[in-house]
């Protein structure tokens, strides 16, 4: 008879926390949520930027000057930056605790993720607020 294939388990070991928190079912929701909504918003974004009125031929300063112009554009943007970012970082902090180790490994990845997240989405927002439609593109 063939050997049995050994393979890890999905979790890595821990110790159980000693209260129970609500986090991870809020997690659960805001992922189901959260990707019903960015597939609206990135199925309109695609419909706008590539297939409307000429497709991605007529993407250029001006029309990114137009387009946030608007305040609909602008939140539009905003949330799906803010949805996209939180979901995959949720999905990759989900990711850090099944497959880390070690407790120290699991801390500075986390570390290095969310710091990385709040640059983004600094960087991101402050883009799409401080955005100056009358100045000339270089």
């Amino acid at each position: 008879m063939a050997d049995a294939l050994i393979l890890d388990k999905p979790r890595s070991p821990r110790r159980p926390s000693a209260r129970r928190s609500n986090f991870e079912l809020y997690s659960w929701l805001f992922m189901r949520i959260s990707g019903l909504a960015l597939i609206i918003l990135v199925l309109g974004h695609l419909f706008i930027m590539n297939i409307l009125d000429g497709g991605v031929h007529r993407i250029n300063w001006g029309f990114v000057a137009g387009r946030w112009a608007s305040p609909f554009w602008q939140f539009w943007d905003l949330a799906m930056l803010w949805l996209a970012e939180i979901h995959g970082g949720n999905g990759l902090r989900t990711i850090i605790d099944d497959y880390a180790r070690k407790d120290s490994t699991r801390f500075w990845l986390k570390i290095l993720l969310y710091v990385s997240m709040v640059l983004i989405l600094a960087v991101g927002t402050m883009v799409i607020f401080t955005f100056d439609p009358e100045m000339p593109a270089s």
